[in-house]
């Protein structure tokens, strides 16, 4: 029978873009296992895992409730359901260990492997570590866990960076041949510096909101932005780029190397993926940090910022005149941009993240 390994995690790009980086390496150092995921119906990965191939399995969102309700009394026999599922599927698939990432889906997956007394790793994004992933942490086995940033403090981990894809991490911006063909592929033009706007999966309508007024601002001094808002978002933006030329408004981009080759300036969320791309790609940074969560994002920009690869403005400090006070002039300063591109090279963050997971699978299944 064919044996399986089983990634969980999903809920935000910020999980599943590791996960499937893992689950691409692990497919070539394992070929002859199958290579399996778990979320929810409702999470990205019901649309983003099967794109990239995987099979997806599902069980029920069960969030851990916050306060007395309802919906806390039925969280026990729920959550109870879930590790029974996920007991059934390392049964029914011959699952051999269960790589986590973070994410509803995670704790009834970590306990049902614990239960299943088989090997469970851990891989854990942000500089502060969630629930999920703490539990996972406890459950597992020394040296079975990765941590993405080097100030994060989790039970039995090991720093192994983020998983990520090749395209980022051999991505050489100072090929001028490779930014220009990328910029006309994403009709960009050679002549004016580029801006490069981002939210993530978690959005920014604080960003889009300021960029929205200062929009002509940006063409009338002299700066190209390209702005990602995410499928169906922001249609105000749109609008109003309409009339703009240099303002180019995309859904998404096929291959964010491309966003990161053509950059002169990246303002984005400080999501752990996003920081730790942009450094591996030496992408000068300003950073929005979601105002929600645990402030993971503001402590994963932390080590770029002091090492002044980056800047942060906190996302209720986000205004027009950011924009157009800090921003543009930034985008005109190569020398700062430069030395901002070189000290987030010097960080010399991890790039074989997914390769150092993939091992520690194998160590795992090897006992």
């Amino acid at each position: 029978m064919t044996t399986s390994i089983l990634l969980a995690g999903g809920g935000t790009t910020g999980h599943i873009s590791p996960m499937l980086a893992i689950g691409r390496e692990l497919r070539e150092t394992h070929p002859d296992a199958d290579i399996i995921a778990l979320g929810t119906a409702d999470g990205l990965e019901a649309e983003i895992v099967p794109k990239a191939g995987f099979e997806l399995l599902t069980i029920d969102k069960v969030p851990m409730p916050r306060s007395i309700s309802p919906a806390a009394l039925k969280f026990p026999g729920r959550f109870a359901g879930n590790i029974s599922h996920v007991k059934r599927i390392i049964a029914e698939r011959n699952v051999t260990a269960v790589v986590g990432v973070g994410g509803y889906v995670c704790p009834p997956a970590f306990i049902a492997a614990r239960q299943a007394k088989i090997p469970l790793i851990v891989h854990e994004a942000n500089a502060k570590p969630g629930m999920a992933n703490r539990l996972g942490a406890v459950l597992t086995q020394p040296g079975m866990v990765g941590v993405t940033f080097p100030d994060t403090k989790l039970r039995n981990a090991a720093l192994v960076g983020m998983p990520m894809p090749t395209d980022i991490t051999e991505l050489d911006r100072g090929d001028t041949a490779v930014r220009a063909s990328h910029r006309r592929e994403l009709g960009l033009r050679d002549d004016l510096p580029v801006l490069v706007v981002t939210g993530g999966s978690s959005g920014a309508q604080r960003i889009n909101d300021a960029f929205l007024a200062a929009a002509p601002l940006c063409q009338e001094r002299g700066v190209q932005v390209l702005h990602i808002t995410g499928a169906g978002k922001d249609d105000a933006l749109r609008e109003a780029a309409a009339d703009l030329p240099d303002y180019h408004v995309v859904d998404y981009v096929d291959g964010m190397h491309r966003a990161y080759a053509v950059a002169d300036l990246l303002v984005a969320r400080s999501g752990a993926a996003t920081v730790s791309e942009a450094t591996v790609a030496g992408v000068p940074a300003l950073y929005v940090p979601l105002a929600i969560g645990n402030g993971e994002q503001r402590l994963n920009a932390a080590g770029s910022v002091r090492a002044g690869a980056s800047q942060l403005v906190d996302n209720a400090d986000f205004t027009p005149s950011t924009v157009t006070d800090q921003i543009l002039p930034l985008v005109h300063d190569r020398d700062r941009l430069a030395a901002m591109s070189a000290a987030a090279l010097e960080l010399h963050y991890p790039t074989n993240a997914a390769a150092t997971m993939a091992k520690i699978v194998t160590r795992a299944l090897r006992g």
